[in-house]
């Protein structure tokens, strides 16, 4: 008998142990999370310094809470992101913490934190593509500006070209007209002036022969200009057209004023402007217009 009293107040007392670890198990998540023995013991090591216990206090409250701790969560987040180096962890506990208090004001600034720690994490990756991103976008902009410096230099290097090839020009016209004239004999005088004349030598009349050139005698002394003279080559003209002229004595000139291009040169003797009009100014300004590009006020141009 005694035997069995003793056994049935071993059970008894068993039970009651049992029956009151579950009441404290069942009743912890209806207390406030802020109020639990391990979060406080956790936010007291933190402001000590011993970042490691307090981590593992708070895990004890997730553990024990389960989804009731998103306190919890945002300070495991914000150990494991600022002490520990794990963005990866710290993104799950922030992710954690946004499920469970959506409507938090500390909303925002854990997304922000989200994000913070997803650029930490690709920083760790061998290829880097934030990083290889942003160099991408530094060189387009270097490249689009290399390319407008590029287009600047060809412009200024096509107006140096283009002046040369003026000034050359300009420089040597003079020994072209020059170089030009007739020689004396071809030129008939009128009242109008001296005219350019084509001999036919071989239907003329008068036999002009040049004379040998032993009879030459070159003179040390300047003498004047010799007079041309006077030939009348009536059956020369009858025979066969004169040769025609560098400058036709019909053409007009005109002075290049700034802004002006060869069509609106064009329209302005002809009334209207074509490419065969524009050419034709061009073939007869050939010794001083190789090309519409060189046009430049202060030329002076023929207009046929």
């Amino acid at each position: 008998m005694r035997f069995r009293f003793i056994s049935l107040c071993l059970c008894t007392l068993a039970a009651l142990l049992f029956s009151a670890g579950c009441g404290r198990y069942d009743a912890s998540p209806f207390t406030a999370e802020i109020d639990e023995p391990n979060y406080r013991r956790g936010k007291d090591l933190l402001r000590q310094g011993r970042n490691q216990e307090a981590l593992a206090s708070f895990l004890k409250v997730v553990d024990m809470r389960g989804d009731e701790a998103p306190e919890s969560h945002l300070e495991i987040g914000i150990l494991y992101q600022q002490h520990i180096k794990d963005p990866i962890a710290a993104i799950y506990h922030y992710r954690r913490f946004r499920e469970l208090k959506r409507n938090s004001p500390q909303s925002d600034l854990v997304r922000q934190r989200i994000d913070a720690a997803t650029r930490e994490f690709a920083r760790t990756l061998p290829a880097q593509p934030l990083d290889n991103q942003m160099e991408k976008i530094d060189l387009l902009d270097r490249l689009d500006q290399l390319q407008r410096e590029n287009l600047q230099l060809k412009d200024q290097l096509l107006g140096v070209r283009t002046q040369a090839v003026t000034t050359s020009r300009n420089a040597l016209s003079p020994l072209a007209s020059s170089a030009s004239r007739p020689p004396l004999g071809s030129v008939a005088e009128t009242s109008d002036g001296i005219e350019p004349l084509a001999i036919n030598h071989a239907e003329s009349p008068i036999s002009v022969e040049a004379p040998p050139a032993e009879s030459v005698v070159v003179a040390s002394t300047p003498t004047p200009d010799p007079v041309v003279p006077m030939v009348t080559l009536k059956a020369s003209r009858a025979s066969g057209p004169a040769s025609t002229p560098s400058v036709p004595a019909s053409g007009r000139r005109y002075l290049v004023q700034k802004g002006d291009s060869l069509y609106s040169i064009a329209k302005r003797f002809y009334g209207s402007a074509n490419n065969a009009r524009v050419q034709s100014i061009l073939q007869a300004n050939r010794s001083v217009l190789p090309n519409s590009a060189a046009l430049r006020p202060g030329l002076t141009l023929v207009i046929p």
